[in-house]
Order: structure tokens, then sequence, then C-alpha cells
């Protein structure tokens, strides 16, 4: 899958047209599948490229500025996901004041007919785009009839009476409702990242060695200390448990994703690991001490190893 982000042409290789979509693609729902499915099937049918466009990044968080939404993907994550589907290429330029201020009519004929030779744009019925969005399906298809591409209406999906969205994963990842958001995905949850170099403190003063992983400023969706499964280490994921928030008992003022390993003592700095959280233990406490964190440790290692055996 080719990776753009900022061009003024396309490359060769997709030049001849495409089927695209347009949207955040936050988590690859199973109503984001429904609608890449769609994608794949019309590029065949018409020999096009298939290209998924999004920001990036995106513009809610643009216009969010200092308190971005939480985020269900990480770009990388997002990438890996669409080359996994067989999307053929991901547009995502930054999104900016010049994006955010096209009126629909611009947006159309600069962006989708003129850059991207869009032939085929496939949509859910909510699609919005353009200056304050003031595009939408009815505008999307009049401006496909002037500059030579064809609509699709994709059809919500909904799973157990709720309709499919990103806010409704998030919704459910805020509650600690594991089971739901894993319905909406199609999948277990996780969140990942690479293993970078922490304090050294769980391994140093608490006896529990952890995979550090930074957001980056990325929002989580879920907080506090969980069972989870660590994919990504060896060929079937390990069981740990991990722990997404500030760490106050130390003094941290970042909130980063620790994972500790269970029976494990390889070094995995530089890796890239997958947290699946399979159930929450408790949120994040301020302890008086390491020790008293310690003690806490053992217990939440305990219910962690009995919760993964259960599983």
């Amino acid at each position: 899958m080719l990776l753009l982000r900022r061009i003024s042409r396309l490359p060769a290789s997709i030049d001849r047209g495409c089927a695209v979509t347009i949207g955040g693609f936050d988590g690859m729902h199973v109503g984001h599948q429904e609608v890449l499915g769609r994608v794949l099937k019309a590029a065949r049918e018409r020999d096009l490229a298939s290209v998924v466009f999004s920001f990036e990044p995106s513009a809610k968080e643009f216009m969010a500025r200092g308190t971005p939404p939480p985020r269900l993907m990480s770009l990388r994550e997002k990438c890996a996901a669409l080359n996994a589907a067989g999307v053929d290429a991901f547009y995502c330029p930054p999104f900016n004041d010049a994006i955010r201020t096209l009126s629909p009519d611009n947006f159309m004929r600069d962006l989708l007919a003129g850059l991207l030779k869009a032939r085929h744009v496939i949509q859910g019925p909510d699609f919005r785009f353009g200056y304050r969005r003031s595009g939408g399906m009815d505008e999307l298809a009049a401006g496909g009839r002037q500059l030579g591409f064809s609509v699709e209406q994709a059809p919500p999906v909904s799973v157990d009476g709720e309709r499919v969205s990103s806010t409704g994963v998030r919704r459910a990842l805020a509650a600690s409702d594991l089971t739901q958001a894993a319905r909406l995905l199609g999948r277990r949850y996780c969140m990942g990242g690479r293993v970078i170099h922490g304090l050294k403190i769980g391994a140093a003063k608490l006896g529990y060695p952890t995979a550090n992983i930074a957001l980056k400023g990325r929002v989580s969706p879920i907080d506090g200390i969980f069972a989870v499964r660590v994919h990504g280490v060896e060929e079937e994921p390990l069981a740990g448990v991990a722990s997404i928030g500030y760490r106050p008992t130390v003094g941290g003022t970042e909130k980063i994703l620790e994972a500790h390993i269970f029976d494990f003592s390889g070094n995995l700095y530089g890796r890239f690991l997958d947290i699946e959280p399979v159930a929450k233990l408790r949120d994040e406490v301020h302890f008086k001490n390491l020790e008293e964190l310690r003690v806490q440790m053992d217990r939440d290692a305990d219910q962690a190893r009995e919760l993964l055996r259960a599983a």
C-alpha cells in the first residue's frame, strides 16, 4: 500500500483513476469494513485503484487544538489495517486552515476529481465535507455528475441494535465494556507502539519490569489497570498486566502505557507491541509510597493471572 502525505500528483502506479472513500477510519470498526469492502469491489470491477482519503491530524483534532478527542488508532496502526485490507493507497494530508476553508465545490474539483482522479466515491449517509461541513451526499452526487465520478451510498451498519461508529467504540471503552467494543470493532481492541526506555523503577524497585510505550500526545480511550495479552513478542500472545495512566506515585506527568509480561525476561526495546486489554482491574491510584504500590501490584498480578486463565 502507498502512503501519500503531501503530493501534487499521483504516483504512476495508481494514476488510472480510483474508487475512493473519505473518512477518519479511526478503529476500523465493522462499519468501516463494510465501506472498504465496497471500495475494493468497485475498484476490481472498474479496473481502478482503491484509495482511502483521510487527514492526519484529523479535522476533529485540528479543531480541538489542545483538547483532542481520544484516538482508537495511531497512524501506524491505521496504515497497517488498511494495508491488510488490501487498499492500494492511503492519502492522508495534514488538515489545516487551507483545507478547512475549502468550499464543497473546490474540495471536489481540486482534491477528488483533480488530484485523486476519482471515478467512484463511496460514503455513508451522514457524510459531510467542505467549509463548515456544508456539503453532503446531495452535493457530492451533483458534483460527481459535473466532474465525472459516480457516487454510492453505503448503508449504516448496526450491531445488537446500535449503529456502529467510532464514537460508540470510544463510549464502550470509556465504560470499560471491552466486550461491546469488540462487537463494534469486529475484533478485540488493542493499542500499541514502540517500546522505549523508562525510569526503570518497575524492574529495580518493584520487581515488575515493564515494556513502556509512549502515547506521543495521543489521547487514550482507556485508563487504569488491566489484565492484558501482549502481541508481538512471540508467535502467541503473552499474558500480563498493564497500566495506562500518569504514574502519580512516582511523580509522573505524562500519560504512558506500561505492560508487565508474566514470566518473561527478554529485551524488548525498539520492538512494536500490541497490548490487548482483556479486563479492567481498577482505576489508577496515588499510593503513599512504593511499598504500598508493590503490594497492590502483587494483587493486580494475581487477579490478572486468574482472569486470563478463565478468559
